[in-house]
């Protein structure tokens, strides 16, 4: 039938596409499969076996949509994982109306920015446009476990969009490659998976507890140390008495802040080391980084130090994380560097590497802190605090002692904690390892006798 001139055509109606057709659409070319799976598995498009929704936020000029108990998911509440029930942000029951509703046991996916991070929500909700949902028409948790994987995330980062920000938009997404298991296979294949993963965990569990308990242990070695006990077999063998240990103040055994050497007389473009707060690492408790600059850019206005210094944070945060150090080589000889450090130079009587384990030990920090004057964020250490600190020194041998038995221990513990933080990461290796295994088939849980999964795939599109 045709329009004559002032009528509207009306457009023609969309034909539905038969099951055979949906099912070619549905199906990867073999050209662009990315791996080989056992013969009764077949590679299908996203979108044939999820629904893909992209979220949205509701309108922040309606105050009345926010403040309920329906979450509202964004890409950082995702770090939650397999178990993501907590929302930053939650709406009212006007707000969940207005709001696309994502169902429980549904994969949350960040496609814009931190691409590839996934989240299983435990509970219904909703989530802002930085994310992709997939409502699962198979297993739910073996489509979440394979939008887990290094092969999926990075198929998304392939498809990103070539902008400031990396985005990955629904369409593309629905394009992505599944490798689609029967249905039976897919129960088996998350079963594995848990099972493997929940012994990882537990194995991740004790290294962690073993990590925190390195600064326990640290704390235990330093008031051995400064208490005496650690050296009390050495005193036996060595006929040192236990009352050698004197009462001193700090003040009296070491310079705080000592006179700058008399740099009038020299060249202005004499070349120095100068070490900026940030170049102590608090971790370490080692300058990592000095930098070299002329003595006429630092000659007034910064702190002064020689090599064999112990430098020490005065201002908050810095002295409470740490952060001091001896100080080593330097440029001509001379330092400079932030005046929020203060400068203690041992005399004759105290070992420069026993005052620095002192000052780091988080006892001494405490007492620091509890005296620390100024307003809040800008709180210093008064110079006082160390001049007058009270303190029980050992003879300058017995120093000598504590220290060779502090490095040899906090070595151990640090190769101990090297160790663990190594295998902590192997868990994340191996996590990884497995779920490629697992949609490749390769966890023995394949039944090559069970029909092709080619059958669930037309019954998925047959009730969709």
């Amino acid at each position: 039938m045709f329009a004559y001139k002032g009528e509207l055509a009306m457009p023609k109606k969309k034909t539905a596409l038969t099951i055979e057709e949906r099912l070619q659409q549905a199906l990867v070319p073999a050209e662009e499969q990315p791996y080989e799976v056992p013969e009764n598995w077949v590679w299908v498009r996203l979108g044939a076996i999820a629904e893909i929704v992209t979220g949205g936020t509701p309108s922040k000029k309606h105050p009345e949509y926010y403040g309920g108990n329906f979450p509202f998911y964004k890409p950082s509440d995702l770090d939650q994982g397999r178990l993501t029930y907590d929302a930053s942000e939650y709406l009212s029951e006007e707000g969940k109306n207005v709001s696309r509703i994502i169902p429980k046991n549904s994969t949350a996916v960040c496609c814009i920015g931190s691409i590839g991070k996934c989240g299983y929500l435990m509970c219904e909700g909703t989530t802002n446009q930085q994310i992709n949902s997939a409502i699962p028409k198979i297993n739910s948790l073996c489509l979440y476990y394979y939008l887990c994987t290094e092969n999926f995330v990075q198929d998304l980062l392939s498809m990103a969009s070539a902008t400031t920000i990396a985005i990955v938009n629904k369409s593309k997404m629905e394009s992505c490659a599944f490798p689609l298991p029967p249905l039976s296979e897919q129960q088996r294949i998350v079963e594995r998976i848990e099972e493997l993963f929940a012994k990882l965990d537990e194995a991740k569990e004790r290294l962690q507890e073993g990590a925190y308990s390195f600064a326990v242990r640290k704390a235990a070695i330093l008031h051995k140390a400064f208490t005496g006990e650690l050296t009390k077999q050495w005193r036996r063998e060595n006929g040192v008495s236990d009352e050698s240990w004197e009462d001193k103040l700090l003040g009296d055994v070491c310079t705080v802040n000592p006179k700058k050497i008399d740099a009038k007389n020299l060249d202005d473009n004499l070349e120095v080391s100068f070490v900026p707060m940030a170049a102590v690492s608090d971790v370490l408790g080692e300058i990592v980084n000095h930098e070299v600059k002329n003595l006429q850019d630092v000659r007034t206005g910064f702190t002064n130090f020689s090599k064999g210094d112990v430098i020490f944070a005065k201002i908050t945060p810095c002295m409470e994380n740490g952060k001091s150090a001896i100080v080593g080589p330097l440029v001509n000889d001379i330092g400079y560097g932030s005046t929020e450090f203060y400068v203690l130079r041992c005399k004759e009587e105290l070992n420069n590497k026993y005052l620095y384990h002192m000052v780091r030990n988080t006892t001494f920090r405490a007492e620091a802190k509890a005296v620390m004057t100024g307003v809040v964020g800008q709180q210093r250490v008064p110079k006082t605090f160390l001049q007058e600190y009270q303190l029980l020194l050992p003879t300058l041998s017995e120093q000598h002692e504590i220290v060779r038995l502090i490095d040899d221990l906090l070595a151990r513990e640090r190769a101990a904690q090297q160790a663990a933080e190594q295998a902590l990461a192997s868990i994340d290796l191996m996590k990884k390892s497995i779920l490629a295994r697992a949609f490749r088939g390769e966890l023995g849980t394949n039944k090559a006798s069970e029909a092709s999964a080619l059958e669930l795939l037309k019954q998925v599109l047959a009730e969709n």
